[in-house]
């Protein structure tokens, strides 16, 4: 019997190649689509799963309230709460921290030099905890004592080549020392599915003898509650539930942080909270992140989109299916007078489904496959990650397979399993209104998906767009950014750089040279607390401190509101500060001319004056708000070089620069950007989801037209006689096509009322993320509504043209 319905289903399919070449395409994009995006969807939840008992390990975060008010939320905390909560809490199995190790290196013989900055200061728990994988070297050695350092197998093959690394030596330069780190191990390269970049990690009694060095005697690293750079995790033991475990937190706080002195004077608070390692890449965007994460909502998004595509996939075929049933009637009608039972024309149809759905399942897998290394350059990956699909994505995907092809299958079979042969055979085919009602519903939530979809795509595509264009408060055009030399020790680099700078200046093409210890794009780690001295009880605040010279508000054209720059002229200048408007409102100043001349203490050190207010400009991206900033004249500032340039002749500008750069700091090796370039990367995770979603926004709406394109068919096979009695009686072309395009062109109204609200409220809800956003206008909705509509009626026209240009006599010989 089995043979017998496979045959005949191969019989149908290939009877109407067209028909089936039309289902199978249609099947095949949106399998394919789906795939793709659960591949993205995969990765992106893939992050930190290597980590052993990843569900155990929880990274800490801190709030500080400043004055009642959030005033930052930070990634790093204190180095003293990690041992804390070991020590106070059994629920605590192990802990590790982990703190920058930005170094400039070279090899021993000083010919390799480089700037690492995705390294760490780590502890020995930190390769367990992590599981990192060692190919040379004792895991319980390699980070147990001073000046010791393990690399990654990439890390090693660019400073050694082919030899062996073990045993000898990397050499950090910079201005406070020349240090030798003996490389004890080497790792294989670290997972790149992994909130951290990790190419180095140094032992960490290293850092602890770099601070006793520089007159530590407090043992900060294991007391100290005042300094939040460290990135500290917890493993707790089996079964604790860590969110339980959180609640415990604000204890803690009160008794170790918030119950100090100054804590108590300046009414601060401070909170911890946990977060699962396997959330920190999508689900953590705060002060301080170790790499830039990604964005949960906008992965969820794609995800519902990839179910979306593959649901319109599936309502295609119900309608192509359905749009055949007329030419099947007499088929199903002449089988049961022969005696087929109604389980049996069941069975039939349904193997034709699973049929044509395994055949596009096999091709979606092999375009799939295909297209999967395109598809990693069009996210911008560096290279093709050999990343597919994690078990639990593979599984989801293959149960929504059964789950729709059986579904899409069983409403086709029954509706033609049902009819009745006396009134088929006679040449009467009428579908039920229950039956219209369907395919008409299921045409509408098509088009409800394809509207938002399209508005999804302009707001993403307006939102990028407002961010790249909107006016930052700074010029950073045609600025050519250096980084700081770091190896000459304060002494020695006073009197080189300002010759430096100089020289620089005498190229033609160079306009101006500033140095600062940050430029825009980079976020400020340097804080401090800063109060007013002429206020009565005034609490302190927490300032982002910038130092830069002379040149940087100028250079940079930064508005000037009140007050002056930094002038070689004031001897004073040099206890003397700048603040944006940001600052000034933190610090309770009406407004900026009332801030001059004003006295602030920045910690527990000497008394700073503010000689001038500047105007808040975007330091950062606009998914941030602009923070309260305060820049001290620093002059010999080593941070970065920020350089004004002419860019005609860009190749001869560089190449003297650099000339310039090894005459000055031989030992540093040259690295430059442009400053519009790095700031424009702050946008790229933005970017690339305005990409994804407007490509497979793209796709839907062409998978929906192939499912409206099956409706008309229908609809023209079950109006064929009205149609040729209508033109027999004087109706024009044009009347027929306006006959057949109403009612689908209702359909497509209908769906516009209900995407609107549903594409509003999405969209709304992924505005939210950015501190800075534009307002969704009604106007997008017209014109995804007049996309839709555009699509719709050219699909269908096709038909209707077909049909209003068939010769009646056709259309009326029938019996």
């Amino acid at each position: 019997m089995f043979r017998n319905y496979l045959t005949t289903a191969f019989r149908n399919i290939f009877k109407k190649k067209g028909y089936s070449l039309l289902n199978i395409f249609g099947l095949t994009i949106g399998m394919s689509c789906c795939l793709l995006i659960f591949h993205y969807v995969s990765y992106e939840k893939s992050y930190d799963d290597f980590v052993p008992d990843s569900k155990n390990v929880v990274r800490l975060r801190l709030d500080s309230y400043q004055k009642g008010k959030l005033a930052w939320q930070s990634a790093t905390v204190y180095p003293a709460i990690a041992p804390h909560l070991n020590k106070d809490y059994p629920e605590v199995e192990d802990f590790c921290r982990i703190i920058d190790a930005n170094l400039l290196l070279s090899t021993e013989n000083n010919m390799l030099k480089f700037n690492e900055n995705k390294g760490y200061y780590a502890e020995p728990s930190f390769l367990n905890m992590f599981g990192l994988k060692l190919t040379e070297g004792n895991s319980k050695q390699v980070l147990d004592g001073p000046d010791k350092m393990i690399v990654s197998e990439s890390m090693a093959k660019k400073y050694f080549g082919n030899e062996e690394p073990i045993g000898k030596k990397l050499i950090q330069r910079d201005q406070d020392q020349v240090q030798a780190y003996e490389v004890t191990g080497v790792f294989k390269d670290f997972p790149t599915n992994s909130h951290l970049d990790i190419k180095y990690l140094v032992s960490w009694s290293t850092f602890d003898k770099y601070l006793r060095a520089q007159g530590d005697t407090s043992n900060a690293l294991e007391t100290s509650f005042s300094w939040y750079d460290f990135y500290s995790y917890l493993k707790l033991k089996p079964g604790v539930d860590w969110k339980k475990f959180e609640k415990k937190m604000p204890a803690f706080c009160d008794r170790y942080i918030n119950s100090q002195e100054w804590y108590k004077k300046n009414n601060n608070k401070a909170e911890l909270y946990l977060m699962p390692v396997t959330d920190l890449h999508l689900y953590s965007n705060y002060n301080q992140e170790a790499e830039v994460n990604g964005n949960g909502q906008a992965v969820n998004f794609l995800f519902l989109i990839a179910v979306f595509i593959i649901v319109i996939a599936w309502i295609n075929y119900i309608n192509l299916a359905t749009a055949r049933s007329a030419e099947r009637a007499r088929e199903v009608g002449m089988r049961k007078v022969l005696g087929a039972a109604r389980s049996n024309l069941i069975r039939q149809f349904m193997l034709e489904s699973f049929l044509l759905n395994l055949v596009a399942l096999l091709l979606s897998i092999g375009v799939f496959m295909l297209l999967l290394p395109a598809f990693d350059r069009f996210l911008g990956r560096d290279t093709f990650t050999h990343f597919t699909l994690t078990p639990l994505y593979w599984q989801l995907f293959f149960v929504l397979f059964i789950l729709g092809t059986f579904l899409s299958g069983i409403y086709p079979a029954f509706v033609l399993a049902s009819l009745r042969p006396i009134i088929v055979l006679k040449g009467v085919f009428k579908n039920s209104s229950g039956g219209i009602n369907l395919r008409k519903g299921l045409i509408v939530t098509q088009f409800v998906i394809s509207v938002v979809l399209i508005a999804g795509t302009i707001i993403v595509y307006q939102q990028v767009r407002y961010m790249r264009k909107q006016k930052l408060g700074v010029n950073i055009d045609q600025t050519l950014v250096l980084k700081g030399a770091n190896s000459l020790q304060d002494s020695l680099y006073g009197t080189t750089f300002q010759p430096f700078k100089t020289e620089l200046l005498k190229q033609p093409e160079i306009r101006s040279v500033a140095a600062s210890s940050n430029v825009m794009g980079k976020e400020i780690y340097w804080t401090n607390g800063t109060r007013r001295l002429d206020s009565q009880n005034e609490t302190s605040v927490t300032l982002y401190y910038m130092g830069i010279d002379y040149d940087f508000v100028p250079g940079y054209e930064i508005k000037l509101l009140a007050g002056r720059n930094f002038s070689k002229d004031f001897k004073t200048d040099e206890k003397g500060v700048l603040l944006n408007q940001k600052a000034i409102e933190l610090l309770g100043y009406k407004n900026p001319a009332d801030a001059i001349n004003g006295k602030l203490a920045r910690g527990r050190r000497d008394t700073l004056t503010v000689i001038g207010v500047l105007a808040d400009y975007h330091h950062q991206g606009l998914q941030k708000v602009i923070d309260p900033m305060i820049f001290l004249l620093t002059p010999n500032i080593r941070g970065f070089y920020s350089l004004k340039v002419q860019t005609t002749n860009l190749p001869q500008t560089i190449a003297g620069i650099s000339k310039t750069w090894d005459k000055y700091f031989p030992a540093d090796p040259i690295e430059y950007s442009f400053l519009d370039e790095t700031f424009s990367q702050q946008y790229k995770a933005d970017q690339l989801f305005g990409k994804v979603f407007g490509v497979f926004a793209f796709l839907a709406i062409m998978i929906a037209c192939f499912g409206l394109l099956g409706l008309s068919a229908y609809n023209v096979l079950q109006r064929t006689k009205e149609i040729g009695i209508r033109k027999v009686l004087g109706a024009s072309v044009q009347n027929i096509l306006f006959l057949l395009s109403t009612d689908f062109l209702r359909l497509v109204i209908v769906a516009l009322f209900i995407a609107i609200p549903v594409g509003w409220y999405v969209m709304h809800s992924w505005l939210r993320d950015f501190a800075y956003r534009i307002s969704i206008h009604w106007w997008v909705f017209i014109i995804a509504a007049v996309i839709a509509v555009l699509i719709a009626f050219l699909t269908i026209s096709t038909q209707a043209m077909k049909a209003a240009l068939t010769n009646p006599v056709k259309s009326l010989r029938t019996e």
